[in-house]
């Protein structure tokens, strides 16, 4: 009798203790649960201590609240220039109605992957290898707008999709490498040009500046030394007008300047002027000669010049 009464009481605490351990449940953070009652929809269950009825709610696996990476294999994609590229995506997805992604559908990391596959392939196959190639962010927001309009009603949000590769045929790669090889090539020659040519502009404008800069400066030093020239001959003509020389000086100071005009090795003849008569006279006058002397000399009709051989010419 008390073994009967023990093995009641047993039976009994490991019912209680059951109960209890399907009656008190705690949801973790981020996490959410799908309660059904009798087999139907009853309640969800959001982060914290519940109490579910035993043997008559049921708690469904807990559903990860966070946003989720998931990483698609390499497909296949046919582009529109019947080339074949081997793309793999990454999408980040988020449940946001637990509800939803437990009743209406039955995988929703499976729906996602063949939906973006296909999309993939709507999207890529309207677009050559080289538009593929270059545009990607174009390819993701297409992307990401099929996929977040049909996963909405599954209770999940796509936040975004990336390609990590486009991968086209190794044929295709040699091609492109060479390609890109040539095109180097032609915009070195190119900046080549460019340098060369810009080169000769900047100097041919140095030049050109050099010499409009020389011609200004003799120009302003012919402008000065005219300038000293012309206030040097008012001082001497001044001077002169100052000092009021009579006829015998200025005749005296002619003569002085006549030696200068057979200076110069190349000079074979030079020209006597017929002044230099006249000036004779006006020094024989004052030494007190006569008019008849210095006629004499040139004589007194002397012709308006005279040539003879180089010779020097000594003043009085």
């Amino acid at each position: 009798m008390d073994i009967a009464v023990t093995i009641v009481l047993l039976v009994l605490i490991v019912f209680v203790i059951i109960v209890l351990v399907r009656s008190v449940r705690i949801v973790p953070q981020a996490r959410a649960g799908v309660v059904e009652r009798l087999g139907k929809y009853q309640r969800t269950l959001n982060p914290g201590l519940t109490i579910l009825i035993p043997f008559v709610d049921r708690l469904l696996p807990l559903l990860d609240l966070r946003e989720q990476v998931v990483s698609f294999p390499p497909q296949p994609v046919i582009t529109e220039d019947n080339l074949v590229v081997s793309i793999d995506t990454v999408v980040y997805f988020q449940v946001t109605d637990p509800r939803a992604a437990t009743y209406e559908i039955a995988n929703y990391i499976q729906a996602v992957e063949q939906l973006t596959t296909t999309t993939l392939r709507n999207v890529v196959g309207g677009l050559n290898l080289e538009e593929a190639l270059t545009s990607r962010d174009q390819i993701n927001g297409q992307l990401r707008g099929v996929l977040d309009e049909a996963t909405g009603r599954w209770g999940i949000r796509v936040s975004r999709v990336e390609l990590k590769a486009i991968d086209p045929p190794h044929s295709i790669q040699d091609s492109m490498e060479k390609q890109m090889r040539a095109e180097r090539d032609r915009r070195a020659a190119i900046l080549t040009a460019e340098g060369t040519k810009q080169s000769a502009i900047l100097t041919a404008e140095g030049q050109r500046q050099a010499a409009i800069l020389k011609a200004e400066g003799d120009a302003k030093a012919a402008i000065l030394r005219a300038d000293g020239e012309a206030q040097a001959i008012q001082k001497v003509f001044d001077a002169i007008h100052k000092g009021n020389p009579d006829q015998k000086l200025l005749a005296y100071q002619y003569l002085q300047t006549l030696p200068k005009l057979a200076e110069g090795s190349s000079n074979k003849l030079w020209i006597i002027p017929s002044e230099v008569g006249e000036a004779l006279k006006g020094i024989g006058n004052a030494l007190g000669g006569t008019n008849s002397d210095s006629e004499g000399l040139f004589g007194a009709g002397a012709p308006a010049k005279q040539t003879t051989e180089k010779q020097a010419v000594q003043g009085p």
